[in-house]
């Protein structure tokens, strides 16, 4: 595999059988994402496209085919072997923000961090760098109940970059938001991947957000039918 590659596919299906009945939702999908590169997947709602961002984190087993993330292969990976390579070298963003509701923003970020193995003080320094960042450190003590749903996302998007990762997993990290604060979050978002240098794979439904990337591919019948490269 490629040693400039962050993410790697080579061949992947997925196929889910209830009773007699077989549903295959990508079939044979190849993808290279290299180190700092920043790719949109586009495509309608149903076309596969958090299927394939699900088996690109690790999350659920392909039916076939091979995923590369940083010169691993993720079938070959035992669950303790996976489990630290997501935590090592991906990141990720949802739709929803996810965050610990019990917890502020400030220990959302934190906890990854320390579940890294690094001490509190040097994994809140980071935490607090990378709010400010996101201009969102004003609202560190707070928890996500207290935060705007464009907030919540950019604390979000920081817990997923906090532990350095080299490729981020984005699965319509705006889809919860008004256009306005969606545009806001996503330039934010753009900017902070340009600016670290880590590979981004952002799957949406918003082409005028997806063209402001680098490339864009586009999913239809559970295959990559389309490109765009600037």
């Amino acid at each position: 595999m490629s040693d400039t590659a962050a993410l790697v596919v080579r061949g992947l299906q997925k196929t889910f059988v209830e009773a007699d009945r077989k549903l295959t939702v990508l079939d044979g999908v190849e993808l290279t994402v290299e180190r700092g590169a920043r790719l949109a997947i586009v495509g309608a709602s149903g076309s596969g496209k958090t299927t394939l961002l699900q088996l690109l984190g690790g999350l659920d087993e392909p039916t076939a085919g091979e995923v590369w993330v940083s010169g691993a292969c993720m079938s070959t990976l035992g669950d303790a072997e996976r489990g630290r390579l997501r935590n090592r070298a991906l990141g990720f963003v949802y739709q929803f923000h996810h965050l610990l509701p019990e917890f502020s923003a400030l220990e959302n970020v934190v906890l990854p961090q320390m579940i890294a193995g690094l001490g509190r003080a040097e994994a809140k320094r980071r935490a607090m760098e990378v709010l400010s960042y996101l201009r969102v450190d004003n609202r560190a003590d707070h928890r996500p109940g207290q935060l705007s749903g464009g907030e919540q996302q950019r604390v979000a998007i920081a817990r997923a970059v906090a532990n350095a990762p080299r490729l981020l997993l984005a699965d319509e990290p705006t889809g919860n938001l008004d256009p306005t604060t969606a545009g806001h979050v996503f330039s934010a978002l753009r900017t902070l991947v340009r600016e670290s240098g880590l590979a981004a794979l952002i799957a949406t439904h918003n082409y005028a957000l997806a063209a402001e990337m680098d490339r864009t591919v586009t999913i239809q019948d559970g295959a990559i039918v389309a490109a765009r490269v600037e």
